[in-house]
């Protein structure tokens, strides 16, 4: 089961169970998705037999889609109780790419299976990523390795499908990261409760970063987006999808993609564990999107984003695609001052 948050005719905030690419299930007296999560944890009920149990009429989904009406499928009415957060060195494949952006210039660039063997100093981030190879899926019951972690911002960062993706003046780089992001909410008793996964740009500052790694935290400050559905229920065990860059209506870049724990380094229970063994992150009714990670990146094949590119990410069990237009700053980087009171 799919859904969806979305404005109507009206501009009110609605709810929509995906029935096809076609047509949407509009949910009765529901307006936004934390609400209905929260009223599953109350009567101690799944969320899907919650939606299964209320009535509704069908609109079409491609009008929603073509009147920019799609919002994110999760979200808080404070923005800023909307934490946005991810883990990388996750998957497999991803150190690759990372360390090879962390190498020195004419430095040496491993695969990750060479990593395992080379004898050639290594970078704190193929040192990270063989940890979580080594014990990132602990058995049940257990606590493995900690992930890199990354706060990313709050829901003032956060753009819903189909809507442009700012890169500010001071950015040197705009690029895609395809992920699965995990949507959750708190429940009053502080308990995370996963609400269910979506499609995931997250969105980031790849020059910055390989200028040195601890520039890390500097390139993810940038906005991101998720969406448009969230699938309810467990998250497949190899995803398979396809990321694409879009310029004047023709492919620009095209890779598949690959998530879900057969390919990852970690466990979905061990990353959730690290991010919400902190007090600070289980604040009742506060939402949480973290981003489990990528190995994919057009950075890593040469490829410059330029203002009005569409980053598309397709995975065909999430339904429709996300997409957003790149919207580069045309500005020019101001030095911010501070007013003393």
């Amino acid at each position: 089961m799919n859904l969806i948050q979305f404005v109507d005719e009206y501009k009110t905030r609605r709810v929509g169970e995906v029935l096809n690419p076609e047509e949407v299930r509009v949910l009765s007296g529901i307006d936004n998705v934390r609400d209905l999560a929260l009223a599953a944890v109350s009567q101690n009920i799944g969320l899907a037999d919650l939606v299964n149990a209320t009535s509704g009429s069908t609109t079409s989904y491609v009008a929603l889609v073509n009147n920019a009406r799609l919002l994110p499928p999760l979200d808080h009415p404070d923005p800023a109780h909307c934490l946005i957060t991810g883990t990388g060195l996750t998957h497999l494949g991803s150190a690759a790419t990372r360390d090879s952006m962390h190498q020195e210039e004419d430095g040496p660039n491993e695969t990750d299976a060479e990593a395992e063997t080379d004898d050639t100093p290594q970078t704190d981030s193929m040192r990270m990523f063989q940890m979580g190879l080594k014990d990132g899926k602990p058995d049940v019951g257990d606590t493995g390795v900690q992930p890199e972690w990354f706060y990313k911002g709050n829901g003032t960062v956060v753009v819903g499908p189909e809507a442009d993706l700012p890169s500010p003046a001071f950015a040197l780089d705009g690029g895609e990261e395809p992920e699965i992001a995990g949507l959750y909410v708190i429940a009053p008793d502080g308990t995370p409760c996963r609400v269910g996964y979506a499609l995931g740009n997250e969105f980031s500052d790849h020059i910055t970063e390989r200028q040195n790694y601890l520039y890390l935290a500097h390139s993810k400050l940038r906005h991101c987006s998720y969406g448009p559905e969230l699938m309810i229920g467990a998250l497949p065990d190899n995803v398979q999808g396809t990321s694409r860059i879009r310029r004047d209506n023709s492919v620009l870049w095209e890779k598949p993609f690959l998530s879900g724990e057969a390919n990852m380094s970690h466990s979905i229970a061990n990353l959730e564990h690290h991010h919400f063994k902190y007090d600070l992150f289980c604040q009742p009714g506060d939402v949480h999107v973290h981003f489990f990670g990528t190995a994919t990146l057009s950075f890593a094949d040469q490829i410059t984003p330029q203002d009005g590119d569409v980053f598309e990410i397709d995975v065909p069990e999430f339904g429709r695609p996300l997409r957003n237009r790149l919207a580069t700053s045309t500005g020019s980087a101001t030095l911010q001052t501070v007013r003393m009171l």
